[in-house]
């Protein structure tokens, strides 16, 4: 008899969204004044490595302007800007500010200096410093949703997001820079997450700096949904949550991996299996994944930890954990060449009006081809979404596989895909 599920660590305390606890205390439409705020080139998750801002200014016709009143007197400059100008990340005004984008009185200052009551301050917004010259390109884009602040988009499978090393050109950004001539002046053109190469579904991308901040900070608030279909081998538990940390795999860099010592981030998975088929001397199940953290190839990882890798997965399908024995893997009934895995749908807070808004998208062909064929129809499938809603928003949903004991939760911590 299989277990329903059985724990994995000490989840976070959650908030409830429906509940109208929101973020700190406050409710979901000032979730965005209430997230903590980091360096926005620097995070969220999804791009560990360094981002790029394409060229000129951040909405650069703006002037913004500031007289120190005697409250602000003494104060940081640095400080004080941030306090005023919360749309900009500190980190940012700071670049500005040391840029001589920043005068006070006419005169450049350093981030450290104090303004003094009827200092007249202004602010030239500007690109960051990380420029690079990714050139438009006419790539298909599949929009689904748009309006002036944001666009989502269902990205097929084989799409590069971001250009980086081998993929220079035919990415998701050279696609946003054709279709908006105005990305340029964005941090990556307004791409705040990303999907790999292999995994196919729904993303957002901002179309204003002052959104692209506001859906960072979402993302680092845990108030940005997303939902995923995964297949792996093998017949998994019912529900649960998968809690271990990631990081770059110590014994080889280009993979990542459960990671116990100081250089893995806190990692959560949930998940809920929607049926099981056998194939073969195995077993093949769907599961639906919501993100709590979103590293670097989070749910691959995960899964392959507990000895359920994902169906096609080339890098991720060993199980990594002592004792635990990988999943039988035998022939699949259709051709299919990449990690079962699809984006299936996105919610967030829509930085503009503060309205909660969701999209989904179904799987594409090759992927639905191949769950046709493993005939999941036939199983018996449990559809209860919005009962695992409510576990997933109140953090009930708790699952620990069998292990070494001694798998340290470091806390809380944020975002990159899976």
């Amino acid at each position: 008899m299989k277990k329903n599920s059985v724990k994995h660590y000490s989840p976070s305390p959650q908030t409830n969204p429906e509940a109208g606890e929101g973020v700190g205390g406050l409710p979901p439409e000032r979730v965005r004044a209430a997230a903590a705020v980091a360096d926005f080139e620097a995070s969220p998750e999804e791009f560990d490595d360094a981002g790029a801002t394409l060229s000129a200014s951040a909405e650069p016709a703006v002037t913004l302007s500031l007289e120190v009143d005697s409250a602000s007197h003494g104060e940081r400059l640095d400080k004080l800007l941030a306090r005023h100008f919360s749309e900009f990340s500190r980190s940012r005004l700071q670049q500005w500010i040391e840029s001589g984008a920043v005068r006070v009185d006419g005169q450049v200052r350093r981030p450290r200096d104090a303004v003094q009551m009827g200092n007249r301050i202004e602010i030239q917004p500007q690109a960051a410093p990380e420029s690079s010259a990714f050139a438009p390109e006419d790539v298909p884009l599949d929009v689904v949703y748009e309006d002036d602040t944001l666009l989502v988009i269902d990205k097929p499978a084989g799409l590069v997001v971001h250009p980086a090393a081998g993929n220079w050109s035919g990415t998701v950004l050279n696609g946003l820079l054709h279709r908006y001539p105005g990305a340029v002046s964005l941090p990556r053109a307004g791409i705040v997450h990303r999907l790999d190469k292999e995994t196919s579904g729904l993303m957002v991308v901002a179309r204003t700096l002052t959104a692209q901040t506001d859906l960072v900070r979402q993302l680092q608030a845990r108030t940005v949904k997303r939902t995923y279909i995964a297949l792996v081998w093998g017949r998994t538990y019912d529900e649960g949550t998968i809690d271990a940390p990631i990081g770059r795999d110590p014994r080889e860099r280009t993979r990542m991996a459960i990671v116990h010592t100081a250089s893995g981030k806190p990692s959560r998975t949930h998940f809920r299996t929607l049926a099981t088929v056998p194939l073969g001397r195995g077993f093949v199940s769907m599961v639906m994944c919501k993100l709590e953290t979103g590293r670097t190839h989070q749910i691959r990882v995960h899964f392959e930890s507990i000895g359920h890798p994902l169906v096609g997965d080339p890098v991720y399908f060993r199980a990594t954990q002592r004792g635990q024995r990988p999943a039988i893997r035998v022939p699949l009934p259709v051709p299919y060449a990449r990690q079962a895995l699809h984006a299936y749908q996105l919610g967030l807070v829509h930085p503009a009006t503060g309205k909660h808004m969701s999209w989904t998208a179904q799987p594409p062909a090759d992927l639905q081809a191949l769950i046709d064929a493993l005939d999941f129809d036939s199983a018996q499938a449990d559809d209860e979404d919005e009962a695992w809603d409510e576990v997933w928003e109140g953090g009930e949903a708790h699952w620990e596989y069998a292990g070494d004991g001694d798998d340290d939760d470091d806390g809380d911590a944020d975002e990159r895909d899976a």
